[in-house]
């Protein structure tokens, strides 16, 4: 794959300090790469389960050629440096919740109609489930890839939590552990047509889900023996790693 872009000085930075303490610490098993798109804008939609998982995509990313660029919730920019930082990275924010989640999704749509792959986490927050399978989504991916008429192609993460586990302050980098990556097929969304109801985006936006969790179960090799948990409902659940 051709990169769409060259890669923004910061993250030029970013990425000869950490690529090869990455190469490193970690194993990598990558697999899949045959569904990428060769050309063009897409969205890559990926599940969320540790606060070290954007760096380790991050690295996939990169060595994919594709200059890493997310939807990152908002008040990290408000962060003096981190903010300035994310801003010069080309990164976008995520006004959720407010009247401008709009216009986030707008400089998504822009952005893959410009020639971007843009990455998002429909789980808009990491997974809270027991077991670290993929919670259900928020309906961004599908309507970005959908507006900008661009493929959504299924991203599944294994190994960070390795390293830290959702909502826990600790590493645990040795012994080595393996950081799996998992693309699938791009999601149909070719039934949605030209005006999708709210219901519509909600059975693609599980379609996406599905595809995720299918692809966590083949690096995992077994399958969730419980209910996704709905972020629509979702009231921070303590996990049973937490408890300890």
């Amino acid at each position: 794959m051709s990169r769409t872009r060259p890669l923004p000085p910061v993250l030029r930075v970013v990425v000869w300090i950490l690529r090869p303490i990455f190469m490193v610490v970690t194993r990598r098993d990558w697999r899949g790469d045959e569904h990428l798109p060769r050309s063009g804008g897409f969205v890559l939609a990926a599940n969320h389960l540790s606060y070290i998982d954007p760096f380790m995509f991050g690295h996939w990313l990169v060595d994919h050629d594709i200059p890493p660029r997310f939807l990152v919730k908002d008040p990290l920019f408000a962060v003096p440096v981190i903010g300035r930082l994310l801003r010069m990275a080309e990164q976008i924010p995520v006004y959720r919740g407010t009247g401008a989640a709009a216009q986030s999704l707008r400089a998504a749509v822009d952005a893959v109609e410009a020639g971007s792959i843009v990455a998002i986490y429909p789980e808009g927050t990491m997974t809270r489930d027991p077991e670290a399978w993929p919670m259900s989504g928020r309906d961004g991916a599908v309507r970005t890839a959908h507006a900008a008429g661009v493929p959504l192609v299924p991203v599944a993460q294994w190994g960070p939590q390795q390293i830290m586990w959702p909502y826990r302050r600790e590493f645990r980098v040795f012994p080595r552990k393996t950081m799996h990556v998992r693309v699938g097929a791009p999601i149909d969304l070719s039934d949605l047509g030209e005006q999708p109801t709210q219901a519509q985006f909600h059975a693609a936006t599980d379609r996406l889900m599905d595809a995720i969790t299918a692809l966590q179960s083949q690096i995992r090799g077994e399958v969730p023996s419980s209910p996704r948990i709905d972020v629509r409902t979702l009231r921070k659940p303590k996990t049973r790693y937490e408890e300890s």
